[in-house]
């Protein structure tokens, strides 16, 4: 198989995997744009033009309080990854340029807290918001946030800081510059490709998280968006399947919006952080 050839195979292959990853995306759409009469009538894959979608979507948006739950989920994926991406870079840092005394062994610590499945620790996680008074609090929800995406921002950020030659910071502590300046000035912003990679997958994580959102709140000023949108379907929601998608789709724009704005750097951070 020539060059030519074996580049018309990837591509038509890679054209397949588009076409089948963007199914689920038309028929999230063509079915949000029906009305209730054309849903369940007309095949699901068969468009029915968008009459029904903007109607759909202000259901949606007024009937499962999915305003609400986007100002607090936003506030989430802001806040909770910015924190771990400053703690994973400090984890990092410490490991490799600080040459921290069994420094591995504190990274499998880290680490291991992504060990046990999260279904493990939603008792015990419940009752102690519920004693501290962290239960359908935003506080508790940016602290939950935080925790789970440290260990992956620890290890991006120590296999980054690898790639670092040690003389760098031999350089600084010559120069006169404290440990703390060392961080924030040099190994940080040599970094920022790697922390926008970080922050992205960590914020796009916690904007789809259901599981937390259910088990910690209560209020709709306090849960999650996705939490929110799962309430449109429930026996006390009762929305039809076209709102439902609708939500759906309005709850997808702002990851994909991110995805976009930021794809260059997200691209670049995740090549720096494979060492």
């Amino acid at each position: 198989m020539n060059a030519v050839t074996a580049d018309r195979v990837r591509k038509a292959v890679l054209v397949v995997l588009g076409l089948v990853w963007l199914a689920p995306v038309y028929l999230m759409i063509v079915n949000a744009a029906k009305t209730n009469d054309q849903y369940g009538v007309l095949s699901v894959w068969s468009p029915a033009g968008l009459g029904g979608l903007w109607e759909n979507a202000a259901a949606a948006w007024t009937r499962g309080d999915i305003s609400a739950g986007i100002a607090s989920t936003a506030l989430y994926a802001i806040a909770a990854p910015a924190i771990a991406v400053v703690i994973g870079a400090a984890a990092g840092f410490a490991i490799v340029a600080l040459r921290l005394k069994h420094g591995f062994a504190w990274f499998v610590v880290i680490f291991a807290s992504t060990v046990f499945p999260m279904q493990m620790l939603l008792m015990p996680l419940f009752l102690g918001y519920v004693q501290t008074g962290l239960y359908d609090t935003r506080t508790g929800m940016i602290l939950v946030y935080t925790v789970i995406s440290v260990p992956f921002a620890a290890f991006v950020m120590r296999n980054f800081f690898s790639g670092v030659a040690h003389h760098v910071f031999e350089a600084a502590v010559v120069d006169g510059a404290s440990t703390w300046r060392i961080f924030w000035r040099i190994y940080l912003p040599m970094a920022v490709p790697a922390l926008v990679a970080i922050f992205i997958l960590q914020a796009t994580l916690i904007w789809n998280d259901l599981l937390l959102g259910l088990t910690l709140t209560q209020s709709a000023e306090t849960r999650p968006v996705m939490t929110a949108l799962s309430a449109l379907q429930s026996t006390y929601g009762g929305s039809t399947m076209p709102t439902v998608l609708a939500g759906g789709l309005i709850v997808s724009i702002p990851t994909v919006v991110l995805f976009l704005l930021a794809q260059r750097t997200f691209t670049r951070g995740l090549a720096l952080g494979q060492y």
